[in-house]
């Protein structure tokens, strides 16, 4: 065996193993295997203030459409209830037999104790809200405060008889199968325009200029629409130059 054999045998494990020490640029090198805080903090950061945002979105959203409504509007029921089912089995014309146009061609609106004394000058059956309405309003000669579902604004003018007489619409077009009820509906009022909320609408499709019956709102958006469809032009006259006066007086 050489020399140079027998020197190689005789290194001492402590000097093998400062032969195989990694250079002071080899140690320098980031380990990116080991610990990866880098790559996680880069990949990680603009991700919670998107997903901060998307949360927020959606609760402002669930806020605004369901919640907040609920606080805007107060729910008050009628003086009395009415059945309507009860009453168009009596009455020969249907709607117009209580709601009828004046010999001008003024629509009455909601009856009038006039109207309804003709049938109620004595209580009829043992119903509570008959006997209230005979007692307290017909015998004292008080009007019923009934509570109005599509009352517009003062400056706001809507002619039933243009609508009913010359353009042949059904009431349930604009008011629903109002005669189809045997109870009415709580009125919700909003505590700062102090109308009915069935001018606005109730369903999210409402917010968003949609609906799934004509019945569902009474807004400006509503009416033009509706001309539009029938008349099928691209505007109507209440929406067109100098066209406001037609219905805002």
């Amino acid at each position: 065996m050489s020399t140079t054999d027998d020197n190689t045998n005789d290194v001492s494990p402590e000097e093998a193993e400062e032969t195989t020490e990694e250079t002071p640029e080899e140690s320098s090198q980031p380990d990116y295997d080991s610990s990866g805080d880098e790559e996680e903090c880069h990949c990680s950061g603009p991700g919670l203030p998107i997903l901060f945002f998307i949360i927020g979105f959606v609760a402002m959203l669930i806020f605004g459409w369901f919640i907040f409504p609920e606080f805007l509007y107060c729910k008050i029921k009628q003086p009395i209830d009415f059945n309507h089912v009860l009453h168009m089995e009596e009455v020969d014309k249907g709607c117009e037999s209580c709601h009828f146009f004046r010999e001008d061609g003024t629509f009455a609106g909601v009856p009038k104790n006039a109207q309804c004394i003709k049938c109620h000058a004595e209580v009829q059956g043992d119903d509570p809200d008959e006997l209230e309405f005979v007692e307290k309003y017909i015998s004292n000669g008080v009007e019923v405060p009934w509570l109005s579902y599509s009352r517009q604004p003062d400056c706001v003018f809507f002619s039933h008889a243009a609508h009913v007489k010359l353009a042949n619409m059904d009431c349930a077009e604009c008011h629903g199968p109002m005669g189809e009820s045997t109870s009415l509906k709580v009125y919700e009022k909003n505590w700062l325009s102090q109308y009915s909320r069935d001018i606005w609408g109730k369903s999210v499709l409402n917010m968003l200029n949609m609906k799934q019956h004509t019945w569902e709102r009474m807004k400006m958006y509503d009416c033009a629409v509706c001309h539009m469809e029938k008349t099928g032009r691209e505007t109507s006259v209440q929406t067109a130059k100098d066209g406001c006066f037609v219905c805002h007086k």
